[in-house]
């Protein structure tokens, strides 16, 4: 039986009703009075609002992960999330946030779980929270013209809000019922799977599959302290490439692809010198 100390009899009860709405099983409700318990009928509508509620936000917000579990563990993880995770938000939007925050700090993996399950998780949760994030594209008019050539490798870029480069140690973009990888696929990170996951100017959310140098492109682009030049310069110094032309060469429809994504934006200061 729980102790909830020396509290206030309605905030003991308002306890011991949540208790019971959480962990039916193992929590008895409240009494309508010293004698008399809750009628059943009403606290089974209690409980099913907050378990179908929360599961509902978790099996639309992770809907491969779910595929995959089934039915069954789904049903045991989310009774798990609500019974053992104290939510830091109230927001049912942040659901998801929450239940990615219980997976990576919280749940113990069963030898049953897929080893890719916190990668995956984290992949299904960045495309919601890129789907509902409250940051915008600046205006099409405000967003510079394409460049090319030298124009392109001399400007200074900015990285999208709605853009987020990623890196996951297996293909979280290709994993689902009939792709379910038992094993790490690759030895190093280099080797890794690097995505960047960006809300376009349509509102929908793509992603595309880069590599380790692109993502290094896209992390000094973002110190805004390099041009597209500098930061391949940068990039050839730290491979001790042979022959940094070589990367120029294969770099600039690099960046010409991230600004046509939008993926990269020209800075301010670009911008005003255009």
């Amino acid at each position: 039986m729980t102790d909830w100390g020396p509290i206030p009899e309605f905030q003991r009860t308002q306890y011991q009703f949540a208790a019971h709405l959480r962990d039916p099983e193992h929590c008895s409700p409240p009494q309508a009075n010293k004698s008399q318990p809750i009628e059943e009928r009403r606290l089974g509508i209690y409980r099913e609002l907050v378990y179908n509620n929360i599961h509902t936000f978790i099996s639309s917000g992770f809907p491969v992960l779910c595929g995959i579990l089934g039915a069954e563990s789904v049903n045991r993880l989310v009774r798990q999330f609500i019974v053992e995770y104290r939510c830091n938000s109230p927001y049912f939007l942040e659901i998801s946030q929450e239940f990615l925050r219980f997976l990576q700090e919280q749940y113990q993996l069963t030898e049953s779980d897929p080893a890719f399950l916190l990668e995956l998780a984290h992949y299904e949760w960045v495309e919601l929270a890129l789907d509902v994030s409250e940051q915008s594209l600046p205006p099409q008019e405000a967003a510079g013209d394409a460049l090319a050539g030298q124009a392109l490798l001399e400007a200074h870029f900015i990285v999208s809000p709605l853009a987020w480069s990623l890196s996951y140690t297996y293909p979280v973009h290709r994993i689902g019922l009939a792709f379910q990888p038992s094993a790490i696929p690759t030895p190093t990170p280099e080797q890794g799977t690097f995505l960047v996951v960006y809300r376009n100017r349509q509102e929908q959310v793509e992603f595309l599959e880069i590599n380790a140098v692109t993502a290094r492109l896209l992390q000094l682009l973002d110190d805004k302290a390099y041009t597209g030049a500098s930061a391949m310069q940068l990039i050839a110094e730290e491979l001790n490439h042979p022959d940094p032309a070589q990367l120029f060469e294969f770099g600039e429809p690099i960046l010409a692809e991230l600004q046509a994504r939008e993926i990269i934006l020209l800075s301010a200061a670009a911008l005003a010198e255009a």
